[in-house]
C-alpha cells in the first residue's frame, strides 16, 4: 500500500490521526465551532418544540372561550330573533293605525285619541309582559316563590300595572313609555297604599323605554327596582 492510500485509510477509520490532521491544517476551530453550531441548534429545536407545545396548550385554551362565546352567540341571537318578532308585530300594528289615520282624514282627531289609547294599552301589556319575563326570572334565581300575579290590581281606588306578590314581599310594577320624576313619586305612594294593605314588604318596579338618568338616578335613590326596554 502506497502513501497515499495509507494517509487516506487512516483519515477514514482513524479519528485520532484525523483530528491530528485538522488541527495541522488549522482545522481546529472550524471543527470546535462546527460543534457549536450543532449544539446550538439543538438547543434552538428543543426550545422551538416546547414553545409549540406551549402554543398548542393556548390554543386549546383560546378554542374552549370561543367555544363558550359562541354558545353565549346563539341564545343572544334567538332573543334578537324573538325582539325581532315583537318589533314585527308592533311594526304592523303602527302601520295598520297609520293607514286608518290618512285614510280618513275626517275623523283624525278621533282616530289619533283611539289610537294613542291603543297604543298606550299597547305599550303597558308588552312592557307587563317583558317586566314580568325578567321578574320572574330573578325570582326564580332568589328562590321566591309567586303567589299571585294580577295586571291592573286595584288598592283602595288605587289602580297599579302589574301586582306579583311572592312569599316574602311585594313587587308594585308602574309602566311609563317616558317616565318622569312625578311618576317616581306616584309609584312610592301607590307602594305605601299597596303595604298598607298586604302587610308585606313592598318593592317598587319601574318601567319604561325612554328613563332619562336623573330619573333613573332618583328613583334607584328611593330603592326602585328600574326596567328599561
Amino acid at each position: 500500500m502506497g502513501l497515499k492510500e495509507e494517509l487516506l485509510r487512516l483519515l477514514r477509520e482513524d479519528e485520532e490521526f484525523r483530528y491530528a490532521v485538522a488541527g495541522l491544517l488549522g482545522l481546529g476551530e472550524v471543527l470546535a465551532e462546527l460543534k457549536r453550531l450543532r449544539e446550538d441548534f439543538n438547543k434552538f429545536v428543543e426550545e422551538s418544540q416546547r414553545r409549540w407545545e406551549e402554543n398548542n396548550r393556548r390554543w386549546e385554551e383560546n378554542n374552549k372561550k370561543w367555544e363558550e362565546n359562541e354558545k353565549r352567540w346563539e341564545a343572544n341571537w334567538r332573543r334578537w330573533e324573538e325582539n325581532e318578532k315583537r318589533w314585527a308585530e308592533w311594526f304592523e300594528t303602527w302601520k295598520k293605525f297609520l293607514e286608518d289615520y290618512f285614510n280618513f282624514k275626517s275623523e283624525v282627531n278621533k282616530r289619533f285619541s283611539r289610537l294613542e289609547e291603543n297604543l298606550g294599552a299597547l305599550t303597558e301589556a308588552v312592557y307587563t309582559r317583558y317586566v314580568w319575563e325578567d321578574l320572574s326570572t330573578e325570582l326564580r334565581a332568589s328562590g321566591e316563590a309567586v303567589v299571585r300575579r294580577i295586571r291592573n290590581a286595584e288598592f283602595d281606588g288605587v289602580e297599579v300595572d302589574l301586582l306579583v306578590e311572592t312569599e316574602k314581599r311585594v313587587y308594585v310594577v308602574e309602566v311609563k313609555v317616558r317616565p318622569r320624576i312625578d311618576d317616581v313619586g306616584a309609584l312610592l305612594a301607590k307602594a305605601e297604599v299597596v303595604g298598607s294593605q298586604v302587610g308585606k314588604p313592598v318593592v317598587p318596579v319601574l318601567a319604561g323605554s325612554y328613563v332619562g338618568r336623573e330619573v333613573e338616578a332618583y328613583a334607584r335613590g328611593k330603592g326602585v327596582l328600574v326596567f328599561t326596554y
